[in-house]
């Protein structure tokens, strides 16, 4: 039996239950996790509203495990073994769970189970943001909203260690103080900050190499006037709100951008970018340069975790505890 964590419909926190589900045994290719540490990200908060596909009903897409079991055919993993995991087949909210073997990386003992779990799709997303996105380096310049929450920190500081430049958005002084920790040069303050205008003068009216918007909504359009000429805008989210339909006038000729709308999980079906993401971030998590805040909720409180995420009330990266 395994403890999971369900949507009875779309909508709201209101709707995640607790339940007990019967777990089979593992199929060919497939392996069996007790879970220790499961992350929470806002793509949850997505499989929850309904805006993204949920079969099952259970969210959640990372999580930190033993294995318990093996199905046939697996070979490279083996029971006892610690692993993390990311990806399809969503439903990792829940005390045990199968999965696809190949899937699987195993874990240093050097690396505790909330230090990966509370960034490892987020340490995936900044991979595939930095290097297939746009490839940043020294000398780059870039805007990264909501910059101390967890995928935002996570940008940051890995940006900042290339070389590049670091403009970040919070919502509070407390939040810009986890920015600039996080290696934020700038910091643009308030919710209602006229963030465009902003960047312009910090750039002095070159506008930057790369903005990383994640909020959607009104913003998004804010975010074009940020960008230079022949810069990218990375459309990652829409904590606030639903992405507006565009005209493309707003890209070009006059401003000559490019708008990327990049799937996360798209990019880790390819197995071979997975692997080679997932060793980038656990080297980065050996070296320790993207530690920050973490906040552990029980399993049963996945509901408040949402909501201390979609409020943001949170700091850095949240994570579950069966």
């Amino acid at each position: 039996m395994a403890i999971v964590v369900r949507v009875t419909a779309p909508g709201g926190a209101e709707n995640l239950e607790l339940a007990e589900v019967e777990v089979a045994a593992p199929g060919p290719g497939e392996i069996r996790l007790d879970q220790t540490a499961i992350g929470v990200n806002f793509i949850d908060i997505y499989q929850r509203r309904g805006l993204y596909p949920l079969p099952g009903g259970i969210p959640g897409v990372e999580a930190v495990g033993i294995v318990t079991a093996v199905g046939a055919d697996v070979t490279d993993v083996t029971i006892g073994d610690r692993v993390a995991y990311a990806g399809a087949p969503v439903g990792a909210y829940a005390s045990v769970r199968n999965l696809p073997a190949w899937r699987a990386v195993k874990l240093p003992p050097s690396l505790s189970d909330e230090s990966v779990a509370s960034a490892f799709v987020k340490g995936i997303t900044a991979f595939m943001l930095l290097n297939r996105v746009y490839p940043v380096q020294a000398g780059s310049t870039v805007l990264v909203h909501s910059a101390a929450g967890g995928l935002g920190q996570v940008l940051t500081r890995w940006a900042s260690r290339r070389g590049a430049t670091v403009i970040g958005t919070v919502g509070s002084d407390a939040k810009a103080e986890l920015a600039r920790a996080a290696g934020a040069h700038q910091v643009i303050i308030g919710r209602d900050a006229d963030f465009a205008h902003a960047v312009a003068e910090l750039t002095n009216g070159r506008g930057v190499d790369v903005a990383y918007d994640g909020i959607g909504g009104t913003t998004l359009t804010k975010t074009l006037a940020c960008v230079r000429p022949f810069g990218v805008v990375a459309s990652i989210g829409q904590s606030g709100g639903p992405i507006p339909k565009l005209d493309l006038d707003e890209l070009g000729p006059r401003r000559s951008l490019s708008l990327a709308r990049p799937s996360v999980m798209t990019y880790m079906n390819d197995r071979d970018e997975y692997r080679r993401a997932a060793a980038a971030v656990l080297a980065a998590l050996i070296a320790r340069e993207l530690v920050g805040i973490v906040t552990a909720y029980p399993l049963a409180e996945a509901a408040s975790a949402h909501l201390d995420l979609e409020n943001g009330r949170s700091r850095g990266a949240l994570y579950l505890v069966p």
